[in-house]
């Protein structure tokens, strides 16, 4: 009986462990990028500006309208000489259709200029994109930032542990005073809290990954990325070569662009009222009387009067400008300034992206160096650590001496934990703006 109750509680806690997930930072991203609210509602702003190209579209189609109109009249009137009553029941049915024929091609303008409303919205949709993988991404680093910080803090809390248990043993020998021993059980409790501190940190960034996820933080976890050494991960010479590939893949630059060309467009439909506009116009109409009084006349067939009162009409219409209080000069002006904007707009988001590749190209050189120096501090600090841990057993160091080593073991330990996850980030940005995968 107890074999089985064994069996099942190994069987139980193996479930939950399997049910735990934990997640890579590719799943992390593309469940972001999958559900996030942000960028949903970029995706409805790119349907509705494809609404806005079939609207365009329509306007080079003639539209149909019919209408209808019924009524009632009552009184008399003169007829032949007498005075009779004229009570009767009329409808008229109208059916008119108006097409554009040429209106200084306004109509193909605004089409060409929804068509590229559509393209801008993509690559909104696409900054937005990007912005939402950076965050995850850097929330994801901070989680294994925490995780290490935790393991450390951990490691540090076991050595105290240890110190302590050997310590007391020394004070209960005599071998060494009351205050040395006190002095360790202060150091582990400080530990211990560290480890209750960094804890707390690893839960604020698991719960600050899983919001930017929206999903449930209750057994969220991440799986652990190998990091690799700054001399292979650092792939670029310069912060040129890593600028002339950003400003044919980065869709700010290539939406700036996009805004030129939405200018032009405006200049020509602002032109476009200079010239004149001819529409065509075709109907069809019919009547039905009928007379409450037949005296003096009969009612024909519903649909007998229809026909016999058929009419039509086709007609074109010439509308030329001649004089328009200077309107249509001073939008022509107004959209040629909008033009010069977008112009200095895009210099101004090459100069901003620029500037934001070079100083991430100096922050990741400086990052890949720091890890490379934090890495040669920590295997020092590790052997003086080790050298002064056989002389503390030995009695030749006192505890204070022991304490500075063992300190600033965990400061080099602190450095490079930090070191290395913001080279890691330093260098995704790069490999961002040079248009490669961050996500591996």
């Amino acid at each position: 009986m107890k074999t089985k109750i064994v069996l099942l509680a190994a069987l139980f806690i193996s479930l939950a462990g399997f049910s735990q997930k934990q997640w890579t930072l590719k799943e992390c991203v593309d469940h972001a990028l999958k559900n996030n609210i942000t960028i949903k509602q970029n995706q409805l702003n790119v349907q509705l500006a494809e609404k806005d190209v079939a609207i365009a579209k329509g306007n080079f189609l003639p539209d149909l309208n019919g209408s209808a109109s019924s009524g009632l009249s009552f009184g008399l009137s003169v007829q032949n000489g007498a005075r009779v009553s004229t009570d009767n029941f009329n409808s008229s049915f109208n059916l008119n259709s108006r097409a554009t024929i040429f209106n200084g091609f306004r109509n193909l303008n605004t089409y060409k200029q929804a068509k590229l409303g559509v393209e801008t919205s993509k690559l909104d949709l696409e900054v937005i994109e990007n912005d939402i993988s950076l965050r995850v991404i850097n929330s994801y680093l901070n989680v294994l930032f925490a995780k290490e910080n935790l393991s450390v803090a951990k490691t540090q809390a076991e050595i105290s542990n240890k110190q302590i248990q050997r310590v007391k043993a020394q004070f209960e020998a005599g071998s060494i005073p009351k205050g040395d021993m006190l002095n360790v059980e202060s150091t582990a409790a400080n530990d211990a809290q560290n480890v209750i501190t960094q804890q707390n940190s690893l839960d604020l960034s698991l719960l600050n990954l899983s919001q930017l996820l929206q999903v449930s933080s209750i057994n969220f976890d991440v799986v652990k990325i190998e990091i690799d050494s700054p001399s292979s991960a650092l792939l670029y010479d310069d912060s040129s070569t890593v600028y002339d590939k950003a400003l044919t893949n980065r869709p700010e630059i290539e939406r700036a662009k996009l805004n030129i060309e939405n200018s032009d467009l405006g200049i020509e439909l602002a032109k476009g009222a200079y010239l004149p506009t001819l529409t065509f116009s075709a109907g069809a109409r019919t009547n039905y009387v009928h007379r409450f009084d037949t005296t003096f006349g009969r009612n024909d067939n519903f649909f007998k009067q229809l026909n016999e009162e058929l009419g039509y009409n086709i007609g074109l219409s010439l509308n030329i400008p001649i004089f328009n209080r200077f309107q249509t000069k001073n939008r022509v002006a107004k959209s040629r300034i909008n033009k010069e904007n977008s112009e200095l707009a895009l210099e101004s988001q090459k100069l901003q992206l620029r500037q934001t590749i070079e100083t991430s190209f100096l922050d990741a050189k400086a990052a890949a160096k720091t890890y490379e120096a934090a890495e040669i501090s920590l295997e020092a600090q590790k052997e003086a650590f080790k050298n002064a841990q056989v002389s503390y057993d030995y009695g030749s160091m006192t505890q204070f001496d022991f304490d500075q080593v063992r300190n600033r073991l965990v400061n080099a330990e602190g450095a490079m934990i930090r070191a290395k996850y913001d080279y890691v980030f330093k260098t995704k940005v790069l490999k961002f703006y040079f248009g490669e995968s961050i996500v591996d």
